[in-house]
């Protein structure tokens, strides 16, 4: 019995077959191939295959019915597509499929060698269900044991054995980027870089030669040769935070990047290749901008491949207790001292209320009321909460009869303000808090002349 990996190509045009299948040999693979959908099922059925590479078009079916058939019958083998140049509705339908990733035509023999040594690095599941039974020291991960994230979870687990673009939606705090960083750290390219990007953190003027890198001469202050973020996470994955921030010439250069699989450094009449995973994420809905004008409809299908859409602490309380006991534990730890305990009534505060700003609130809470505790245990009248869970004969806070726009108005302010006072009034951790950017909050707070308040006071 064989050793070697053994790869499946499924190609009706003889001469793709042998070139496919003579790189797969030179890599030390053994290739089996196969002419029609009937041949390779045949083929599945006698021989377990690491990876099954299938053209799109094909005698008797199509490169779909392969990957749907691998789905349910082979679940723990990676398929990949070869598409048509251009055919970007091609590629999106099968990583939505299931695919495992693409190559377009002509075949990249490069290309086809970073794919095969991606997809030959992915785990079986029984060797990932092992290693989530307990989870490493110091360790990210998602707590709680409510059925949201367990859901969610398990979701990570099945993004992490594909190349598919995710777009990660929930509101702010709800640990997107957590989630970002476990599908990279699951999958095959968990010892590549991860780098995380704050979309909206970059001066527009900047965003080009920040993603993209720089020649040396390319513009004033350009003194040498300066990799970008692509370049950066070659062979890992790029994170993409708050991607709705992008201004629309750079959504236009984004999107090209992700469907060549190449940039070119400001300044350069060259492009390189960039074996980059995409992974972007906001607390706003895309579809909604893209909808109003601001986000490009093709960049959208392209990042939103598959969704991963993270809960709202308030629609997970159960998990509120074991996450605040984590917290406090990790917290005292950092400051050297003991860990403190929340009274039962603290607890029920907690619970109660409904955490606008989610896990991240939650920390910011329990950090300052671990700081305003007198003793080992923490009172409710620490936390410094009033209760929102209400009922349904609850008053709406004197919004009745408002114009749209005062209510809208009020709703902000007080949401500003309340982030403002949780952060001892520094904007740019009340722009996290709020999932903004430090740009936006400032506009915000201007408009609603908070500004002139605050500034008033000092």
């Amino acid at each position: 019995m064989s050793t070697k990996s053994q790869v499946l190509v499924v190609d009706d045009e003889a001469d793709i077959r042998e070139l496919l299948g003579l790189t797969l040999v030179r890599m030390g693979l053994e290739a089996h191939c196969a002419a029609s959908t009937s041949e390779a099922y045949a083929l599945l059925a006698q021989n377990s295959y690491d990876l099954c590479l299938t053209d799109m078009r094909l005698p008797d079916g199509d490169g779909l019915t392969v990957v749907e058939y691998v789905a349910k019958h082979h679940p723990s083998l990676p398929v990949a597509v070869i598409t048509a140049h251009g055919s970007t509705e091609n590629a999106v339908a099968a990583l939505k499929a299931g695919a495992f990733d693409y190559l377009a035509k002509p075949v990249s023999l490069d290309q086809l060698r970073t794919l095969v040594r991606s997809a030959l690095k992915l785990p079986r599941p029984v060797q990932r269900r092992a290693q989530d039974d307990e989870a490493a020291p110091g360790a990210p991960q998602l707590i709680g044991r409510s059925e949201p994230m367990q859901a969610v979870r398990s979701m990570i687990e099945r993004l992490a054995r594909t190349q598919a673009p995710i777009h990660i939606s929930g509101e702010s705090g709800s640990g997107k980027e957590l989630a970002a960083r476990l599908v990279h750290q699951q999958g095959p390219r968990s010892d590549g870089p991860y780098v995380p990007v704050n979309c909206g953190a970059i001066p527009e003027n900047l965003m080009e030669s920040e993603f993209f890198g720089y020649r040396k001469g390319a513009f004033t202050g350009a003194a040498a040769d300066r990799e970008g973020f692509f370049q950066a996470a070659d062979g890992g994955t790029l994170f993409l935070d708050e991607v709705a921030e992008l201004p629309v010439p750079m959504q236009v250069k984004l999107l090209r990047a992700i469907q060549e699989k190449k940039v070119r450094k400001v300044g350069s009449t060259s492009e390189e290749s960039a074996d980059v995973r995409i992974i972007s994420a906001t607390h706003r809905n895309l579809a909604e901008e893209v909808q109003n004008g601001r986000f490009r409809q093709d960049l959208f299908y392209r990042l939103n491949v598959i969704e991963l859409k993270m809960p709202a602490l308030r629609e997970m309380r159960e998990d509120i207790p074991l996450l605040a006991e984590v917290m406090l534990t990790r917290q005292a730890a950092a400051a050297g001292g003991k860990s403190a305990r929340l009274s039962a009534a603290a607890l029920e505060r907690l619970c109660e209320y409904d955490f606008p700003g989610n896990v991240r609130e939650l920390e910011n809470v329990l950090e300052r009321a671990l700081a305003l505790t007198a003793g080992g245990e923490i009172q409710a009248e620490d936390l410094q909460l009033v209760p929102t869970r209400a009922g349904p004969e609850a008053a709406d806070d004197g919004l009745v009869g408002l114009p749209l726009q005062e209510r809208l108005d009020t709703v902000e302010r007080k949401a500003i303000l309340d982030a403002l006072e949780q952060t001892h009034y520094n904007r740019t951790a009340a722009a996290k808090l709020l999932g903004v950017t430090f740009r936006a909050l400032r506009y915000r707070m201007e408009r609603l002349g908070i500004t002139d308040e605050l500034d008033s006071k000092t």
